[in-house]
Formats: structure tokens, sequence, C-alpha cells
């Protein structure tokens, strides 16, 4: 169950890419940066709810808690992956990862990372695997 978990967690982070270069090919120059990244928490939840929604049943959790643990091992990658890109790769300062997460600053990553926490759980109790 868990290498089923982390390759439909790679299939997800490939979709976040393409959602993030979308984004900004698409929608930067509109909105500005900042709105742009709000927008695509959303659209980056719906892509991984549908892919969760897919794939959930590929998975097999057999239970609440082991949904919730493909949630969390998500999670867990994600942030890792996303902290390490945004230091490593686009050299983004703390300051500016800490706001993505802000919702003082207008950031609105946290809502989409408890979308990815919480999409294997609700996914599989929708379809009525759990």
């Amino acid at each position: 169950m868990l290498i089923k978990a982390f390759l439909v967690w790679v299939l997800i982070a490939v979709a976040e890419v393409i959602n993030g270069i979308l984004r900004v090919r698409l929608l930067n120059r509109r909105v500005g940066d900042h709105r742009a990244r709000q927008m695509g928490v959303f659209t980056g939840s719906a892509i991984l709810l549908a892919i969760a929604w897919l794939l959930t049943p590929w998975i097999r959790p057999s239970s609440a808690s082991q949904a919730l643990g493909v949630g969390f091992m998500w999670l867990v990658l994600m942030l890792a992956s996303k902290i390490g890109f945004g230091r490593l790769v686009f050299r983004a300062s703390w300051d500016r990862i800490a706001g993505d997460f802000d919702f003082r600053k207008g950031g609105l990553l946290s809502i989409g990372m408890g979308v990815l926490f919480l999409a294997p759980f609700l996914t599989a109790k929708l379809r009525g695997l759990t």
C-alpha cells in the first residue's frame, strides 16, 4: 500500500508542477504573482482531489486510519519537496516560503496542504472503501 501511495504522490507532484507552470504562464501577467499563487491553491486542490478520487481505490486503504496515514505521508513528502525546491531551486527566502502559508499575508497554501492530507480519507469515505 505504501508503494502505491508513493506512486500516486509522484503523480500529484507532477500535476502540481504542471499546474504551477500553467499558473505562471497564464495568470501571473493578468492578476499578479500573489493572486495567481492564491488561485493556484484552489486549482491544485481540485487536481489532487480528482487524482485521489480516481486512485484511492487502487491504493486500497482498509481503514480510516490507513487513509489518514496515506494523507500524512503525502503531506510530509509535499512539504519537503515544496520547501526543498523553494529554497534550493528557486532560491526563495524563508520569509517568502512562510508567507505562502501565512493567512495574514494572504498565503493560502495551508488550505492546499490540508486538502492534500484529507484527500485519501475523504475519497475513501465517499467511495465506501473504509
